[in-house]
């Protein structure tokens, strides 16, 4: 019970570091360049607090300008010159730094220099850079500031002093504002929930489980896609208190992805088009290519809608949505607007669709089918013919002692075969996860380790056992206490490994089903193990017994052994019963995830 709980502990607390950083506090936004905004999900505050000032109001190409920029206590921010008849351009000219501590350099546009930002997000109230006048300055510069106080605190474009050549006509543009560029689109309410009554007929519908209708069924992770003309109506449906989002991907992988959020901050719900870039926090976009947006909280149910043209030519790392792809879907944790790493493997389609082609009904699953394998092969090899031939080899030689197969006692042909088969299923469930993920695993915790450990002894056991002494040579019995303690040991961990595995997020099983039901097969066996022993104990007492009282041992002694072989056979069967159920359970919830 410790083990699963401690690696959900432990990955929460791992999944919080990371996630914690994902504000930028490093200041690398250079994503950020050309809009300026934050990617924090709020609205930036309207009247400016902080300042920036000019060492000089006029200005010659090849000029260096001391720009200061600040105010109250702030953590973060992102300075540069536009033309300050065109806010909306490029960044123009470059900065060099006086305080590299506090300051460095951006790249925007793959130029070098272009913007300035912090290095860390520690407390300041003053800022001070040069900046380089090109040969191809406008005539009127403005340099813009956004600046970060805290995650929902923020000011974007704040203006400076107007900065002119010498001979510049008069500056006669409007002053700049200090809001975005993009007014924020409206954001309705959705007064019922989502229907899943058109999926299939007039709907792209994705869901989990296959079939559910978010209308009728909390836990209904539901995706649908309706085309209108030029543009695509999209309803997303889940049970989650931080975000749900989907993305559409070229590949099962997530990085290069179209993706979009709905993140609850406040009984509100904020919908953001994102852009995946790896294993790593989205990059946030404006959410001007967005219409007809909603969003509904209820009973911890996050549900939200937009319509989305199906080609956005204008704005970068959009998908167009006439084409085939995967599509993801995911639910996650937020907190203060800041979202952190989904707990669980996303939902992924099994192939590429078109969601404005021929509406279809389709599922997915949360784990890749090499990661289901590998998790079926170990469960067969650890729970299933493992222990079945240990118990064949350490109870029932007596049994089928006079019965040869291939000239060797069937007793032992069963137990070699079964743990023959045991080495061949781990080898092969062993290599599946590398194939997966492409090398080793960083985030699966103690699991790899432990299955490493295993594989070893799986392997050193048929290998001893190639080895093993002649039945009277001294050695035998040193073979034989080394043969059981590699072979429990080997046992012990594979069961604590398959603990661990059930928490992973490329397999995680329904909880808390996975550990009663892993608490029970372990329990199923070990009572078995003491039911036979008890029986083998009384049997020799038995025959004890008969020795000692002198009465007709032999025929007493084949008597009793009979009764026994019966009574053992029949708990054999009944343990392979239970067995296999309990690896029923374990293959079913792997099929379904």
């Amino acid at each position: 019970m410790a083990a699963p709980q401690f690696t959900q502990f432990s990955f929460f607390m791992v999944a919080l570091l990371i996630c914690s950083v994902t504000a930028y506090p490093s200041g690398k936004v250079p994503m950020s360049c050309g809009g300026m905004i934050p990617q924090h999900n709020h609205s930036p505050q309207s009247e400016p607090i902080h300042q920036i000032t000019v060492s000089q109001r006029t200005f010659k190409p090849g000029d260096q300008i001391k720009v200061t920029l600040s105010g109250p206590e702030f953590r973060g921010f992102l300075l540069e010159a536009r033309d300050a008849e065109d806010l909306s351009g490029p960044p123009i000219g470059s900065f060099t730094l006086i305080d590299s501590e506090e300051s460095q350099l951006l790249t925007c546009d793959d130029v070098q220099g272009l913007a300035v930002s912090h290095t860390r997000s520690s407390k300041k109230t003053e800022i001070k850079v040069y900046w380089n006048a090109p040969s191809s300055a406008p005539h009127h510069i403005r340099f813009l500031a956004t600046v970060v106080q805290k995650y929902k605190i923020y000011w974007v474009k704040i203006p400076s002093p107007v900065i002119s050549q010498p001979n510049a006509p008069p500056f006669t543009t409007p002053t700049a504002t200090t809001q975005p560029l993009t007014t924020p689109p409206s954001v309705s309410h959705l007064t019922k929930s989502f229907s899943a009554s058109e999926c299939g007929t007039k709907k792209f519908c994705v869901r989990s489980p296959l079939n559910c209708d978010p209308e009728n069924e909390p836990a209904c992770a539901f995706l649908s896609f309706t085309r209108d003309n030029q543009s695509v109506m999209v309803e997303m449906s889940g049970p989650s208190d931080g975000y749900v989002s989907f993305a559409f991907s070229h590949d099962q992988w997530m990085g290069d992805d179209d993706a979009y959020l709905c993140i609850h901050e406040d009984q509100t719900v904020y919908i953001q088009p994102s852009y995946l870039t790896g294993r790593s926090y989205p990059v946030m976009d404006s959410r001007g290519s967005l219409e007809d947006m909603a969003w509904r909280l209820a009973d911890g149910i996050i549900q939200c809608s937009f319509r989305r043209n199906i080609t956005l030519p204008e704005v970068k790392n959009r998908f167009v949505l006439n084409e085939s792809y995967y599509i993801f879907f995911a639910e996650g944790p937020a907190h203060d607007g800041r979202i952190f790493r989904h707990p669980r493997q996303p939902l992924v389609t099994s192939e590429k669709y078109d969601v404005t082609g021929t509406p279809k009904n389709v599922g997915g699953s949360r784990s890749s089918p090499l990661l289901k394998a590998h998790g079926a092969l170990m469960f067969v090899a650890w729970m299933t013919t493992v222990s079945i031939g240990v118990l064949v080899a350490r109870f029932f030689r007596s049994v089928w002692s006079k019965a040869f197969f291939l000239r060797e006692a069937a007793w032992f042909q069963v137990h070699r075969m079964l743990m023959v088969a045991t080495s061949v299923l781990t080898c092969i469930a062993f290599v599946l996860p590398f194939v997966y993920r492409g090398g080793w695993s960083r985030r699966a915790g103690y699991h790899p380790y432990l299955g490493c450990t295993v594989m070893t002894l799986a392997v050193l056991q048929p290998l001893m056992a190639t080895f093993r002494p002649p039945l009277h040579d001294p050695r035998r019995q040193v073979f034989n206490w080394t043969h059981w303690s590699v072979g429990t040991a080997a046992r012990i961990i594979a069961v604590a490994a398959m603990f661990l595995g059930m928490d992973l997020p490329g397999l995680t099983l329904p909880s808390p089903q996975r550990t009663y039901a892993m608490m029970g097969f372990v329990v199923w066996h070990i009572g078995t193990e003491i039911i036979l022993e008890i029986h083998a104990y009384r049997l020799s007492r038995k025959v004890e017994i008969l020795d000692d009282d002198r009465i007709q041992i032999l025929q007493s002694l084949t008597v009793a052994e009979a009764e026994g072989h019966v009574f053992k056979k029949v708990v054999l069967a009944v343990y392979i019963c239970g067995n296999v159920t309990f690896l029923m359970i374990f293959l079913s919830a792997i099929n379904q995830i």
